[in-house]
């Protein structure tokens, strides 16, 4: 079977087995994620170098094939057959070809879907600000992303910028004008594409992700001055997010960014997923919200106490990662054994757990 019709039908039983992502690396089965767990193709023949050269082959645009040879991997966006989308890396290893391939749902869910609290909706309706969107890789931040931007697409007008790297969720645009672009392909990298949105006459910016001190500097001053930007961020939890942002900056300016940050954030959305009784995964989110406290923590260097704050200010719509995953035991959503992996404190957990039977 020549390459073409082997990525085929392999892409095929990703998007058949619910899974979300493809391996393809020498001396393995093709080997596709369902719901966190990997399983191999055993049904297939094992990989070998030409076998992974040639399905690169198919998918790699001539540019693409430069940008492998040049650095090692290459980024992109492979759109099959007009029907699904996956986010895809090139990279070698040990002189091979490796091949990984992320499924990118083509219908962007709402957060009622994704069984996200609806309460995020209310970031939002802000006019300017910085939501912050965080949690490990393959963790579901671009799928809330989505969510939050098609809810503005279709109840306000705006006119919206999406910087991507690549672009993942592609947009139908109802009530917002939204100019989509590809970091590589519209533009050169993060911060000059952050730079434009001051001369685009933006509303609303989702920036894929904040890495480096320019991007996290112009998004902030951008938040500042009339924009609402969404950003992802690979942090753990609220607290660490704020840490992460400061520490990019020089120690002389990292009181000023403390200050600028207390007053731009609107909050931090940590999330993660859980493997679901049945099959699946579900998101338990830690939610932030600022408020007096949490600008006043920020301001004066004691975000680790933020995590206090979230956990008494429930009334106020916050809530902690370990009751969110204490509700979804509750429920019986998760098990008991997975809501203590990704728990941030065991003892807090089960005695939440125990509170509420």
């Amino acid at each position: 079977m020549h390459g073409e019709q082997k990525i085929k039908n392999l892409l095929r039983t990703v998007a058949q087995q619910n899974g979300s992502d493809l391996h393809l690396v020498v001396g393995r089965y093709p080997t596709i994620r369902v719901d966190g767990k990997l399983y191999p193709l055993t049904q297939e023949n094992l990989l070998n170098d030409e076998d992974t050269k040639a399905l690169s082959n198919v998918i790699l645009t001539e540019d693409n094939k430069k940008k492998l040879i040049e650095n090692g991997q290459v980024d992109f966006s492979y759109n099959f057959e007009n029907k699904a989308r996956f986010r895809t890396n090139v990279f070698y290893q040990k002189g091979y070809v490796s091949i990984a391939m992320r499924l990118i749902s083509g219908k962007i869910r709402t957060l009622e879907e994704l069984n996200a609290s609806p309460s995020l909706y209310n970031f939002v309706k802000s006019n300017q600000g910085l939501l912050l969107i965080t949690g490990p890789v393959g963790h579901g931040k671009s799928t809330t992303c989505a969510a939050l931007i098609d809810h503005i697409n279709h109840n306000e007008d705006k006119h919206i910028i999406t910087i991507e790297d690549p672009i993942e969720y592609v947009y139908e645009q109802d009530r917002c004008i939204i100019n989509q672009r590809e970091v590589g392909q519209d533009v050169k990298d993060f911060p000059s594409a952050l730079k434009a949105i001051f001369r685009e006459d933006a509303n609303v910016v989702l920036v894929g992700e904040m890495r480096d001190l320019e991007t996290i500097s112009t998004a902030m001053t951008a938040a500042e001055t009339g924009h609402l930007i969404i950003g992802t961020l690979h942090t753990n939890d609220s607290s660490q997010t704020v840490d992460r942002i400061v520490d990019v900056f020089p120690a002389h300016q990292q009181n000023q960014i403390r200050s600028q940050m207390a007053s731009v954030l609107l909050g931090v959305v940590s999330q993660r997923l859980i493997p679901q009784i049945g099959g699946g995964r579900i998101p338990a989110m830690e939610i932030m919200m600022k408020n007096s406290a949490v600008e006043n923590l920020i301001r004066e260097n004691k975000s680790f106490q933020i995590d206090s704050v979230i956990e008494t200010s429930f009334r106020d719509g916050m809530i902690s990662l370990d009751k969110s995953l204490a509700d979804l035991v509750q429920k019986g959503v998760i098990s008991i054994e997975n809501a203590l992996s990704y728990c941030k404190n065991k003892e807090y957990l089960q005695m939440l757990i125990g509170k509420n039977k």
